[in-house]
């Protein structure tokens, strides 16, 4: 159901930005603007995982420096069917985690220290398996090609407001009005469609790193754990470049009061309740109380 939803948004997202470029910049603006983003998302694509971990302060660690989270994703990975991922620490007192890189072989994972000092191991092994879930799913690919259309639609947008559309968008049944709504509807628009795939790709991940782990209780009692201490602790520097936000497996975004206006993760009690309902039980239980190759 999920990945039939994420086909139709892109679908929307594809089909919105042919009618806008159509009454913004014509046919030849749509390409330029197409041709532009393409170019741009491209290199983040080959290159995004690196300055991420990078801007983030991750230090790569191995089965040496840290055995037991090094044995997890080991053990995640091999159950997953997927090749061994880089492993990541990030020094950072807010529980997060988050998966990079462009495909399978060349992936990522980094976790927080607060989330190994705030969970047990086998809430760490639900977070984890919920990453490498977004690695086997290619969601990075997906994001990059929802970036590269919301991008372009942004583009025309900006070509419209200096006065670089072509002859052609003139000719549209709604003239300058029409100009001038698509100019200020469609990036919004557009915002929407990101966020409702980035959504969408969540849930999955939620579904198949429960069946990865073996124990959806464990994600869902993570987390509970994560959201709430996202609450109280801050992310600096998460916050200083809110546009990494939708990589972690809960928004470490709460210090300013626009951060939850636009999020890019679903309800977390929502994803809870989903979680306990593929457990087949209402109410949780302890994570240590579950059964699995942890247990």
């Amino acid at each position: 159901m999920n990945y039939a939803r994420t086909a139709l948004l892109l679908a929307a997202m594809t089909g919105l930005f042919l009618v806008v470029g159509y009454f913004i910049g014509g046919q030849g603006g749509m390409v330029i603007a197409l041709m532009i983003a393409l170019a741009t998302n491209l290199f983040a694509y080959w290159n995004a995982d690196k300055l991420v971990l990078r801007m983030h302060g991750a230090q790569e660690v191995d089965a040496a420096t840290a055995p037991q989270l090094h044995g997890i994703v080991a053990r995640l990975a091999e159950r997953a069917g997927l090749p061994m991922p880089r492993v990541y620490l990030m020094h950072n007192d807010q529980p997060n985690a988050f998966a990079t890189g462009r495909n399978p072989a060349n992936a990522a994972v980094a976790v927080t220290t607060g989330l190994l000092q705030r969970l047990d191991e086998q809430e760490v092994a639900g977070v984890l398996a919920h990453e490498l879930a977004h690695v086997r799913n290619r969601d990075t690919l997906t994001m990059t090609v929802t970036a590269t259309l919301a991008g372009a639609i942004g583009m025309l947008g900006s070509m419209a407001m200096f006065g670089l559309y072509s002859r052609d968008s003139r000719n549209n049944p709604l003239g300058a009005i029409g100009v001038i709504l698509a100019m200020i509807v469609a990036p919004l628009a557009a915002t929407l469609v990101q966020l409702a795939i980035s959504r969408s790709r969540e849930y999955e991940a939620d579904r198949m790193g429960a069946a990865i782990c073996g124990e959806p209780q464990w994600l869902a009692s993570a987390l509970a754990k994560i959201h709430n201490a996202s609450l109280r602790i801050d992310n600096p520097t998460a916050e200083s470049s809110p546009a990494t936000a939708h990589l972690f497996i809960i928004n470490p975004l709460h210090a300013r009061a626009m951060d939850g206006l636009f999020s890019t993760h679903p309800s977390t009690e929502e994803r809870i309740r989903r979680l306990q309902e593929m457990a087949g039980r209402t109410e949780p239980r302890p994570a240590t109380a579950s059964r699995g190759p942890w247990g």
